[in-house]
């Protein structure tokens, strides 16, 4: 198969990701040590049974063996005193070995419990002594004392050859239980030297496993990522061009190559952004030239417009005053709509100034307490709150870096507007508020107004956008667009609660310090001249 993200079909090995060859690792070292496990614990147990074995029941029972036909020896001792001598200090030995050999014969029997060879042993000398003490030592200890038993001497040869086959029987139990004892003992010996060898060949395999995992793990996937990492870093570093060779695992190799078609990917893009960079050269230098172009034409209006315009609006009211009461009522109707449009051009060629010059002409920033400001626009606008009969209240405001002069522009258009649009019968309460959020400051401007409608709270800071008619409340419908440039050119928004109705409410926010790069104000788009609806 051929072509870019086409990739031969993998096969075998090959196509065994990293996930795969750790699970396969993971399962055949769980496996391996599973197994060496369970051998190293079978190995334990069989080795703490042979243990117990020998200490609790092989030594034990041959020390009782011994100590049983020492019991049997003490009563032929006491059995064949008494018989000649007819002492009976002589039957004190035989009933003590007589009560011995019952303790040690039940105690070997519990010892021996399973194994039916040396059951079959005390049992044989269990027989062999019972006969024993049947026909010679319980008649010889019936005799009278005082005197030698007759029987003693009649059965001296019985006596014998009876006491012999104790000693053969005693002497046979003990023989097989001192092989076992050595047998056990040799068993163990042996497992132990096998247990060690387990555990040495276990340490081995983990040392083994674990030098062959991290060998699969440096080659199999540090290798290929420190080679991925190596030609990432080159291509980071500029070379474009520089080829990825995927390697490892099936995933790994996926990887380069995707990352090398994002490599390629990126050549392309590289190229068209290039272009557009070139582009956008050229759409710069046409913007600065249209920049040049607009300044000279705010020259021109702040100059050459500026004196015609004074002399149209002298010379009409010259003709209102020189004039007035002489023509008909339609001659002064014509001469007020004269006068009232040159102020208002006049009014609205400044207020265009400003707004032009935010951010191009005011653009000292420094640190700027926001009291005093609001302080110097109250005092600036005091004749209008004097004749309102507004309220103004503030919580302290804080120290910002700012242009003092768009902060003071900033404070008269919002409480200048919330003087002017207030209700016919109730005076002005206006409250400004301050709060840190975040890494910004808060500002509220809230007054009991007549409000703004929901469906204006956009509208309002799109330039030239008016809500009544310049009959009922005048400007120009530029203050609150030149709030927004304001604000915005300082870090923040600006926007109208829609929440509140007893009035209106401006919030904004301000940051500590304005960006470095503060991106340029975009002239709004000037409201449908045909309206008058909006504020």
């Amino acid at each position: 198969m051929t072509g870019e993200g086409k990739r031969p079909r993998e096969r075998g090995l090959s196509a065994w990701t990293t996930r795969r060859w750790l699970r396969m690792g993971t399962a055949v070292s769980l496996v391996v040590l599973a197994l060496l496990g369970t051998t190293g614990a079978w190995i334990l147990s069989r080795t703490e049974s042979l243990s117990k074995e020998l200490v609790d029941v092989r030594s034990p029972a041959l020390t009782t063996a011994t100590r049983l036909e020492s019991a049997v020896l003490n009563q032929e001792t006491g059995i064949r005193g008494y018989g000649l001598t007819g002492t009976p200090d002589f039957l004190t030995p035989y009933r003590e070995g007589v009560a011995e050999q019952e303790s040690r014969t039940a105690q070997l029997s519990g010892l021996l419990a399973g194994d039916r060879a040396a059951l079959a042993d005390l049992g044989a000398v269990r027989d062999a002594v019972t006969r024993w003490q049947e026909r010679i030592a319980r008649p010889i200890a019936a005799a009278p004392p005082g005197s030698s038993s007759p029987l003693a001497v009649e059965r001296a040869a019985e006596g014998k050859t009876a006491f012999d086959a104790v000693r053969a029987a005693l002497g046979g139990q003990q023989e097989r239980l001192r092989a076992e004892r050595v047998r056990t003992r040799d068993e163990l010996m042996t497992m132990m030297e096998v247990r060690n060898w387990v555990f040495g060949t276990i340490a081995v395999l983990i040392v083994a496993l674990t030098s062959l995992i991290f060998e699969g793990l440096r080659r199999g996937i540090n290798e290929p990522l420190d080679r991925l990492g190596a030609d990432a870093r080159t291509i980071a570093g500029g070379d474009f061009d520089h080829p990825i060779t995927p390697s490892g695992p099936a995933d790994l190799r996926r990887l380069g190559e995707e990352i090398d078609s994002m490599r390629r990917r990126l050549v392309r893009e590289l190229a068209f952004t290039e272009e557009a960079r070139l582009r956008l050269d050229a759409q710069a230098a046409d913007l600065q030239r249209s920049n040049a172009e607009l300044e000279q034409f705010a020259y021109v209006a702040s100059h050459d417009l500026q004196e015609p315009l004074r002399k149209v609006s002298s010379f009409t009211q010259l003709l209102q005053r020189r004039y007035g009461g002489q023509l008909d009522s339609r001659a002064d109707q014509y001469i007020d709509f004269a006068v009232d449009g040159a102020n208002r051009m006049q009014v609205l060629i400044n207020d265009l100034l400003d707004f032009s010059r935010v951010g191009r002409l005011h653009n000292a920033h420094q640190s700027v307490d926001l009291d005093d400001v609001l302080e110097r626009t109250l005092s600036a606008l005091s004749v209008g709150i004097e004749e309102a009969g507004a309220v103004i209240t503030h919580d302290p405001l804080p120290t910002l870096v700012a242009d003092p002069t768009q902060m003071g522009m900033l404070w008269q258009n919002l409480i200048g507007n919330a003087v002017k649009f207030r209700r016919p019968d109730e005076a002005p309460r206006i409250r400004v508020t301050a709060a840190r959020e975040g890494g910004l400051w808060r500002f509220t401007v809230t007054d009991n107004g007549i409000g703004i409608a929901p469906e204006y709270a956009d509208k309002v800071f799109v330039i030239f956008q008016r809500l009544h008619t310049k009959d009922v409340y005048s400007g120009s419908g530029i203050g609150l667009a030149m709030c927004k440039k304001i604000v915005e050119f300082h870090g923040g928004t600006i926007a109208v609660d829609t929440e509140y109705r007893e009035g209106a409410r401006i919030t904004f926010t301000l940051a500590p310090e304005p960006p470095e790069t503060p991106l340029p104000a975009a002239l709004p788009p000037a409201a449908d001249s045909g309206t008058e609806r909006t504020r």
